[in-house]
């Protein structure tokens, strides 16, 4: 019975992924799982290891005529690639300086593919970038939606057996007292840089799947205001909660569509939604709907006392 109510919220979570183009458009349902994932690849290093980066968005996906999934997994690799140096790099610094040098890599790689026409495009971006796959016909957006689905529920996976595996627990205790963590015979700086690296594989993946979804990659994925909103999203649903962020995509996101008619609110409306639930939901809305719910289903101490009376008085009658 334990080991159903375990697999019960998962299944749900996968019939509402299977159900969500029928709800809304393919596209935007495609683009809140994209930006879910790109916002656990920024929370694993925000919430699990306390690091935060502003350097996700270089990510640059195009098609060569290899199928979608082949593809999307290049972009992950190569994004990948690109985090050993930055990484190696970035985490000698903490707090503020790890952000400021994570933003300078940022702006150096937006610079380089801004120069470099001839591979990105330059500010036009890539354009007609096709998404294929043998034996499937993946013109439609719902068709994509349902092809690209196994791979980004992989990237769930991932993201979710990083933080829970002792892996993970080696990272939260370096986010708590890395003093400690050194002291207890952990190379930190190892477990620092390979999660820089596996968060920018995961972001690596979000983005080819999003180029690929959406036909085109522009100059703007690689700004920095980009990573930005993944950390917005992140915060909103709560750090270190990993799935609070694709709570905080389907909120950002519906906005943004929802203001589509008046682009001018879309930032002051979303602004003003962030700073009410940073003071109302200061750990976020998964974090705190989460705590509410053990509140709910945890008896009083003064109840579970009395229980317990009624059960020793019972059993020694």
């Amino acid at each position: 019975m334990n080991r159903a109510l375990r697999v019960l919220p998962y299944a749900v979570a996968i019939a509402v992924a299977l159900l969500l183009p029928r709800a809304m458009y393919p596209v935007l349902a495609l683009d809140i799982l994209l930006w879910g994932l790109f916002a656990m690849s920024v929370d694993v290093l925000l919430g699990y290891v306390g690091l935060l980066s502003f350097g996700h968005a270089a990510i640059a996906a195009k098609s060569m005529g290899v199928p979608f999934a082949i593809a999307a997994l290049v972009g992950a690799a190569a994004s990948a690639v690109l985090a050993v140096p930055f990484g190696y790099l970035a985490i000698r610094r903490r707090g503020i300086y790890f952000a400021m040098v994570t933003l300078a890599f940022a702006q150096l790689v937006f610079y380089v593919a801004n120069e470099w026409r001839d591979l990105t495009g330059g500010e036009n971006g890539l354009h007609g970038v096709p998404r294929t796959f043998p034996g499937l016909a993946l013109g439609r957006s719902t068709d994509f939606y349902y092809a690209a689905l196994p791979m980004i529920l992989l990237g769930y996976l991932v993201a979710y057996r990083i933080v829970h595996s002792p892996f993970g627990h080696v990272l939260v205790a370096i986010r708590d007292n890395e003093p400690r963590a050194q002291a207890l015979g952990y190379a930190t700086w190892r477990y620092k840089l390979l999660a820089f690296v596996l968060s920018g594989g995961l972001a690596g993946l979000a983005g080819g799947l999003f180029a690929l979804g959406n036909g085109f990659a522009s100059l703007d994925l690689l700004h920095w205001t980009t990573s930005g909103q993944a950390v917005l999203i992140t915060i909103l649903g709560g750090i270190g909660t990993l799935w609070g962020s694709l709570l905080g995509a389907v909120i950002v996101l519906e906005l943004r569509d929802a203001l589509t008619s008046a682009p001018e609110l879309s930032g002051v409306v979303t602004g003003a939604v962030f700073v009410l639930i940073v003071l109302a939901f200061r750990r976020g809305l998964w974090a705190t709907a989460r705590e509410a719910l053990r509140r709910f289903a945890t008896p009083p101490v003064s109840a579970r006392i009395d229980i317990s009376e009624g059960e020793v008085r019972h059993g020694r009658s």
